[in-house]
């Protein structure tokens, strides 16, 4: 069977994958097999999340009411109900539902009506709290169809330390990072030298690492010193795989989802207030305006090398217009130059405009010349692909240590034809 949870946090505390670890260890003493736990992200552009829009599913052998029991009590017991934004769903199902629900709520939008309509399809037994936003979550987790997967380790807090400081050591981390990477990754952020895995809300989280297996989150966890946690759980998850990432046109975008388009660059990068850098991109006559806001830092400065003329691939959320880049493929640059006018042959000073159409004149001693000098500029970038850096990375998105997907190196390899 499978046992769904969701949105059971807040901003001011908990943790719906907190609350999963203690679901799996309660379902154990109850004797119920545990086959394995999912944390299942779902998209990151719905309004209604509280941090990371994550979900729990959690595999057992054993009797469904016994697991309905076990699983509601957890929830009415640790959810955070005096949130008006927080709305639990728990379900439980002998038969999985089918994927495309999961797919629905990880690349657009759900209803309740949609989940409650899945859930009686399946025979499912479920409850939903206040509003009930929170069966949409439960329900596409556990009909999650992972065709590509990653996992991460959480270990958590002890209640009484909830909301102090967390005393995690950072060089244990980065300790943790350099013997285990590739094989895991986003533990800190090497070129920013900046912890990720230690978060700083209000929440039962103590620190978190990903990798590709569980074997390679438990070498890299043995490293890192830090309190003593109440408990530790090793999820399969959808993190790190591009899962929401859709195939697009820039004319056919819609609000709110997650796309990897290919367009020609049509207008120079510029840097507006707070650092944030955006370009123009074009395809078959339609602009997209892409955003590399401020804390995607040095990433920033691949989209400042960007020249009109570049064909490249961008991953990213539609929000308001605009495409918030995560990835940026280039598939082709386009030759560069510099315009100016000639040095004078007989002064050797630079000469300027004669006027429109007029040409150039030296203005030491007269001397004229119908061309301009034009110099190739040496391109600081590469074909080839570039990403933000942990610290600003969403939780869905593929990192490069991990390859680009075929179909992504398909969309690019098209921009080079």
């Amino acid at each position: 069977m499978w046992i769904g949870i969701d949105d059971t946090d807040s901003p001011a505390g908990m943790c719906t994958t907190y609350l999963g670890a203690v679901l799996v260890q309660r379902l154990a003493r109850k004797g119920l097999r545990i086959v394995g736990a999912r944390l299942v992200r779902l998209n990151p552009n719905v309004i209604h999340k509280t941090r990371g829009n994550a979900a729990i599913a959690i595999e057992a052998a054993g009797d469904p009411e016994t697991a309905f029991a076990l699983a509601t009590a957890c929830v009415e017991e640790l959810a955070e109900f005096d949130d008006e934004k927080t709305n639990p769903g728990v379900v439980v199902a002998s038969v999985r539902p089918p994927p495309e629900f999961y797919y629905a709520a990880l690349r657009d939008y759900c209803t309740v009506d949609e989940a409650v309509a899945v859930l009686e399809a399946a025979g499912a037994l479920y409850r939903g709290y206040k509003n009930r936003r929170g069966l949409i979550g439960a329900t596409a987790a556990i009909a999650s169809d992972f065709l590509d997967l990653t996992y991460e380790l959480l270990a958590y807090r002890k209640r009484p330390a909830w909301g102090t400081p967390r005393q995690v050591d950072a060089a244990s981390l980065f300790r943790a990072e350099e013997e285990t990477y590739p094989h895991t990754w986003d533990t800190v952020d090497r070129e920013n030298g900046v912890v990720v895995g230690v978060p700083h809300t209000p929440d039962p989280v103590l620190f978190g690492i990903r990798g590709e297996s569980p074997a390679w989150v438990k070498e890299a966890r043995a490293y890192v010193r830090s309190e003593e946690p109440a408990c530790e759980q090793v999820y399969a998850t959808n993190q790190g795989t591009d899962a929401h990432l859709i195939p697009g046109s820039i004319a056919t975008l819609r609000e709110g989802r997650s796309y990897l388009v290919r367009g020609t660059v049509a207008q120079i990068a510029a840097t507006g207030p707070g650092g944030h850098v955006s370009f123009l991109l074009e395809d078959c006559g339609v602009d997209l305006r892409c955003m590399a806001y401020e804390p995607t830092k040095g990433f920033r400065g691949v989209v400042r090398a960007l020249v009109p003329g570049d064909v490249v691939a961008a991953a990213g959320s539609y929000k308001g217009g605009s495409l918030n880049l995560e990835k940026l493929g280039v598939a082709r640059l386009a030759d560069a130059a510099r315009i100016r006018p000639p040095v004078c042959p007989a002064c050797k000073k630079r000469m300027t405009s004669a006027g429109t159409g007029k040409g150039y004149k030296c203005r030491v001693c007269g001397e004229r010349s119908l061309d301009a000098e034009t110099e190739r500029i040496e391109r600081q970038i590469e074909p080839g692909w570039y990403e933000v850096p942990p610290t600003a990375r969403r939780h869905l998105a593929r990192p490069l240590v991990r390859g680009v997907p075929v179909w992504e190196e398909i969309v690019l390899q098209s921009g080079r034809e």
